[in-house]
């Protein structure tokens, strides 16, 4: 299974006022950063548990392990960093888990 990468979103028309105070630039500017990088875990996330219920419709024992290790490894890294709040980390890999004992059983 291929590993995920994590994709660059796309800029949805945000205009941006630039402020005069040279530290509030900088801020502007390590602001978006961030924020690329969150939407982009969110993304990934996404897509991850989406390949996860397409692992599972498949039946594929190994399939499903495997995308379920990287689903909640990626979903750990981005509660560590602040991309996810930590109980929507736990909800998200708790659901997670109810699908993967679902196609257990």
């Amino acid at each position: 299974m291929p590993s995920a990468t994590i994709a660059a979103p796309a800029c949805r028309g945000l205009s941006l006022d630039m402020a005069n105070i040279k530290q509030q630039k900088k801020r502007v500017r390590t602001q978006g950063r961030e924020r690329t990088e969150n939407v982009r875990y969110r993304s990934t996330i996404k897509t991850l548990t989406k390949r996860l219920e397409t692992s599972v419709a498949e039946g594929d024992a190994d399939r499903v392990a495997e995308a379920h290790r990287e689903l909640v490894k990626t979903i750990d890294r981005a509660a560590s960093r602040g991309a996810l709040h930590a109980n929507t980390a736990a909800r998200k890999k708790s659901q997670a888990a109810t699908t993967v004992a679902g196609a257990a059983s």
